[in-house]
């Protein structure tokens, strides 16, 4: 029973209190009538009828013997006059009391509903915000009672939330863009002082070590910039299919060193084709990148009840289960979380950004044997 009423939403219970209190208040007060009308009956006789009536008329001339039947006869009608009273009283009071209750319930039910209705627009608005769409307002209406106050208070704090994250965003965006430039500025001196004739061995081994640090910084850099625009809501949205994105993202990928099968089926969906093409890219980038030796990698496109989606799955290294939320986390790999020349560790982070900008949402699981399968889902067009 516990847990039944656990499971119980919170309009259900109020309709089962509001219901109990209604039947329990319908009760009492049955009881209260039915001894009140009790006390009265005791102290007032009953009409007399029929041959009580005539009895009465003749008793004067009637002996000791038959006075004393018809007395008792009239007090047993009284008697039964006073229990067939309170008998109908107490079973058409009951049967009352049940049709008016059922309908006091159903009442009740609609009241809490429309009473729950905020807190229903609150849910719904919490769920949105927890997709980072942070931009999101409850905006109630009506009389400025608790639940106003509550989501005038929940608008103010997603307010400051939105606040925050976009300065961050800013902030990541600006700095990105602003360390581009002495970036670029170093990779063109390193390449100059490396292009002067008589540049002994050692010197130009440090400088393609240098060049190869700086090419990595360069690659950080792109994906901050990249994570932090994939935030923001897309600006440009078109009619695109995912399979022509998949597509061209295994032709911009070098895919030689793994075996590639793809059933890239029609995907109609709607978004910004240039942050879609990179949400493709780095999925594919990434099963060729952490994959073993004659591994092979799959990608397919579907779509089907409203959602268009992108598989793709690989071959690799035995991913557990727990590792994979920490995936989606910038700067985060499974072995060699620091300091790996294969990437900077945002690739999956940049897929979910996208995915939750365009109102989809990316699902990972262990592929058997070892390796990965990365979904995303998408609404269709």
């Amino acid at each position: 029973m516990k847990l039944i009423r656990r499971h119980w939403t919170i309009r259900a219970r109020l309709t089962v209190v509001y219901g109990a209190l209604f039947f329990l208040a319908g009760a009492v007060l049955l009881v209260a009538n039915y001894w009140l009308v009790a006390k009265r009956l005791e102290t007032v006789n009953i009409p007399l009828k029929g041959e009580i009536i005539t009895a009465i008329e003749n008793i004067t001339n009637s002996p000791i013997e038959e006075k004393q039947r018809y007395r008792e006869a009239y007090l047993k009608a009284q008697q039964e006059f006073r229990d067939e009273t309170l008998e109908t009283m107490l079973t058409q009071g009951g049967i009352a009391l049940g049709g008016v209750g059922v309908m006091a319930v159903w009442l009740g039910w609609l009241t809490a509903g429309r009473a729950l209705r905020p807190v229903k627009r609150m849910t719904e608005t919490a769920k949105r915000v927890a997709d980072r769409s942070l931009h999101e307002r409850i905006g109630l209406t009506g009389p400025h009672d608790e639940l106003r106050e509550l989501g005038d208070t929940f608008d103010a704090m997603l307010e400051r939330l939105d606040r925050a994250f976009d300065g961050q965003r800013r902030f990541v965006g600006n700095a990105s863009h602003e360390l581009r430039t002495p970036l670029a500025i170093n990779r063109t001196l390193i390449e100059v002082a490396l292009g002067r004739p008589g540049v002994c061995g050692e010197m130009r081994q440090l400088g393609e070590t240098l060049l190869e640090v700086n090419a990595r910084n360069e690659r950080l850099i792109e994906g901050l910039l990249t994570l932090a625009r994939s935030e923001a809501t897309p600006t440009s949205v078109e009619r695109v299919d995912l399979a022509d994105i998949a597509s061209h993202a295994l032709e911009q990928v070098g895919t030689s060193s793994v075996h590639v099968r793809s059933t890239l089926d029609p995907a109609p969906t709607t978004g910004d084709p240039v942050m879609l093409e990179r949400l493709a890219f780095n999925l594919v980038q990434n099963a060729v990148r952490y994959n073993t030796d004659g591994g092979w990698v799959s990608v397919r496109t579907h779509n089907g009840d409203g959602t268009v989606r992108l598989t793709v799955t690989n071959t690799g290294p035995v991913v557990p289960s727990y590792e994979i939320p920490r995936l989606f986390e910038p700067f985060r790999r499974l072995s060699d979380r620091v300091g790996s020349a294969r990437g900077a560790g945002l690739g999956l982070s940049i897929v979910q950004s996208v995915a939750r900008a365009h109102g989809g949402t990316v699902h990972a699981t262990p592929h058997a044997g070892g390796g990965l399968t990365v979904q995303v889902t998408l609404p269709a067009s």
